[in-house]
């Protein structure tokens, strides 16, 4: 089964290499493959391998898209605001929809999801993942896959800073910038794709909380958060902003399920009244700057990653 090529964070190639790198626009979406076994049917699996194809019936017409051609292809699944730009809180309401088909074809109609494709791993019955990404970007684009739930975006070769501020100017999350001589790395961490945001986000572990007070009585005034790092889990710091009310009674319910006696951090973080729970719920957090430690600076709750396991950020 092919896995993700993962992509590092990053800061944008300087102009004296930029026309060695192409730039795609980030999409704020549940990464995924697409497998297109040339007999009508599709299969679509997350980053993680599971199985996600009940959650978007929209997707599923996309068998017949290739006439027969059996291929495996790499995009994000998103929802569209009135902007056109991907949102990852209204996709969220797709998302853990597949064991629930009937609650997925209700929703489809009402927040219709969107696979944008940018690269192909198999074509015809064998791997392209060793063809130079110039030459997988070729075949991707003669493809000619633009239909009502999924598209082709563009990839600008070199102009790494006009596309920086296209991207600024029209309220977007970023870049991806993809080395053109690089291979498709399935299932590891590519120095090759680099993730270019315009704030600081990190990829973290929730290992426990610490109850709120006065308005947030039983609910968690802060999350204590960690990164993987060397088969253990370190800690990062502890985020208490960035959530409504209505997402920290959600995030409430997630943590009092997960809750366990022991510490899961490497050590155990400098909190008063800390409660435990199994590492397993990763969050986005944005920070100004990190500590010599490591630690984050002004942590800002963004958003639960459901799309992601621990195991994923190691």
């Amino acid at each position: 089964m092919s896995r993700c090529t993962n992509i590092n964070p990053g800061t944008l190639p300087t102009p004296a290499v930029e026309d060695q790198w192409a730039f795609e626009v980030k999409q704020d979406g549940q990464r995924a493959m697409i497998y297109l076994p040339g007999d009508g049917t599709a299969l679509v699996r997350s980053r993680s391998g599971a199985d996600i194809t009940p959650a978007y019936p929209e997707l599923l017409p996309l068998a017949d898209s290739l006439g027969g051609r059996p291929a495996v292809l790499d995009g994000e699944i998103v929802a569209l605001d009135d902007r056109g730009h991907s949102d990852f809180k209204r996709l969220q309401q797709r998302m853990g929809l597949a064991c629930s088909p009937a609650r997925a074809a209700y929703l489809a109609a009402r927040v219709p999801a969107h696979l944008m494709l940018f690269d192909v791993a198999h074509l015809d019955g064998r791997p392209v993942t060793g063809l130079p990404y110039t030459k997988r970007r070729e075949l991707l684009v003669g493809l000619g896959l633009a239909g009502p739930a999924w598209s082709t975006p563009v990839a600008i070769v070199g102009h790494g800073a006009q596309a920086w501020e296209m991207v600024r100017n029209a309220g977007l999350e970023g870049l991806l910038a993809k080395r053109r001589t690089s291979r498709y790395q399935s299932g590891v961490r590519s120095k090759a794709w680099i993730k270019i945001r315009f704030v600081r986000t990190a990829d973290v572990v929730v290992g426990g909380w610490v109850p709120g007070r006065g308005r947030l009585t039983g609910l968690p005034g802060a999350v204590l958060v960690g990164e993987q790092l060397g088969g253990q889990l370190h800690y990062a710091g502890s985020v208490g902003t960035g959530w409504s009310r209505a997402e920290r009674t959600r995030l409430a319910g997630l943590l009092h399920v997960a809750a366990i006696d022991t510490c899961p951090f490497a050590e155990i973080p400098p909190a008063a009244g800390a409660q435990w729970v199994l590492p397993r719920l990763v969050g986005e957090v944005g920070y100004a700057t990190r500590t010599r430690a490591g630690r984050l600076r002004h942590p800002s709750w963004h958003r639960l990653r459901p799309d992601l396991a621990p195991g994923d950020l190691a």
